[in-house]
């Protein structure tokens, strides 16, 4: 899809349609810096719009009345269906967020073997019959479905979340309302799009393209009783506390801040994988990077010096090509956060080893690229080892003692 043609709509009732007012948004590649789609941004009233038919269709017999089986064989059928488009969507990804091609087909590649195993689970929500004193009484349990459950998926890795958290919410007899993040809405919205067509029914997967404004309408309405989100700690903290207000369930899966430990008896050639892999892998955005190292003192010198060689060979280019080992940040605000972080740990007195700076790829000159970096003389009390920076850099640390 191009800015020339038609824009990428929400996704309501089995029906392809424009927000209620109108407006959109444009969708950028970060590899070139430039828009390429137009996306519907949906309102307050699209949401409650979406909420409404994803709760009368869960309340409707073409999907209530379904047998947990029946359900399961939809969930194999839409997995089979995005097995068929894997390279078609994995190259829609990459467009929207940058990570590498072989990376987003890998994704694609293993989002339908979650489909395939919860399509099996479905059938097997077993609940139990419960001995009592009193013979005269048959007491069980049995799991029902919550109703509608609002999925909030981020932008590193949207249609692989997206899915982990549907397949779930579906097998379970749950219809879903799925809010993308706005920066990256296509491969969600195209994968999603393929429900009905494998023969769920319409209203059981709805889509909403927009803005943190939409994703706060999906927590606080009242109809939606289960939100899985994925994304920052401090958002997940405000809609735990919103679904605690209204009893509502949440999962939510959040940054971190993961330490590498390497020991002066490690394997320093897996060390070295390891260490380079956790943090310079999808760009540094994964929600699980290692971005600290913390490094026994008497191995620190020359195990940095092996790093920081590596790490300046580190081929940085275009996603779609298959030599690119790194590729740009997702979105310009990430890129800018990530060159604040970096200097606010200059300032702290940390120092760069290597990159610690944006950088031109000729021939994507306004992309959104971020050398990989590695810092040293870190403080652990420093903002830049102890907040999550979501890009290319590395914080190193020595240490002499496993005590310490």
């Amino acid at each position: 899809m191009d800015m020339n043609r038609n824009p990428y709509l929400l996704r309501i009732g089995g029906e392809d349609c424009p927000a209620s007012s109108g407006q959109t948004f444009d969708s950028l590649n970060p590899a070139t810096g430039s828009p390429w789609a137009r996306v519907a941004a949906a309102t307050q009233a699209d949401v409650d719009r979406a909420v409404t038919v994803a709760r009368a269709a869960f309340e409707a017999p073409t999907w209530h009345g379904l047998t947990a089986t029946q359900r399961g064989r939809l969930l194999t059928r839409l997995g089979d269906a995005i097995a068929a488009r894997a390279d078609e969507i994995a190259a829609l990804e990459t467009r929207e967020n940058g990570k590498l091609y072989r990376e987003m087909l890998g994704h694609l590649r293993l989002i339908p073997e979650w489909l395939y195993y919860f399509g099996g689970l479905a059938d097997k929500l077993e609940g139990s019959v419960i001995p009592v004193n009193r013979p005269e009484m048959l007491t069980y349990t049995r799991h029902e479905p919550l109703g509608v459950t609002a999925i909030i998926s981020p932008w590193n890795s949207p249609v692989l979340i997206t899915m982990m958290m549907a397949s779930a919410a579906l097998a379970a007899g749950n219809t879903i309302v799925v809010k993308p993040s706005e920066h990256t809405t296509a491969g969600p919205l195209e994968v999603l799009r393929m429900a009905e067509s494998v023969g769920f029914p319409p209203g059981v997967v709805n889509v909403l393209p927009g803005g943190p404004d939409i994703g706060a309408a999906l927590v606080n309405h009242p109809l939606v009783a289960k939100i899985g989100f994925t994304g920052s700690s401090a958002t997940g903290k405000r809609i735990a506390s919103i679904a605690g207000a209204r009893l509502a369930s949440c999962t939510l899966e959040l940054g971190g801040k993961s330490p590498n430990i390497v020991f002066a008896d490690a394997d320093l050639d897996a060390a070295e994988a390891g260490v380079l892999a956790g943090i310079f892998a999808a760009t540094g955005q994964t929600c699980i990077a290692g971005s600290r190292l913390l490094v026994e003192d008497s191995i620190y010198d020359r195990f940095m010096e092996r790093l920081i060689a590596r790490a300046r060979a580190i081929r940085v280019g275009d996603p779609m090509d298959q030599d690119s080992q790194m590729g740009p940040v997702a979105t310009r605000a990430q890129l800018d956060c990530i060159e604040q972080f970096v200097e606010q740990a200059r300032r702290a007195g940390s120092t760069v080893a290597v990159g610690g700076s944006r950088i031109a790829v000729p021939s994507l000159p306004n992309g959104f690229f971020y050398a990989p970096t590695i810092l040293e003389d870190v403080d652990n009390s420093s903002a830049i080892a102890q907040e999550e920076v979501f890009g290319p850099v590395l914080a190193t640390m020595r240490f002499r003692t496993e005590a310490e």
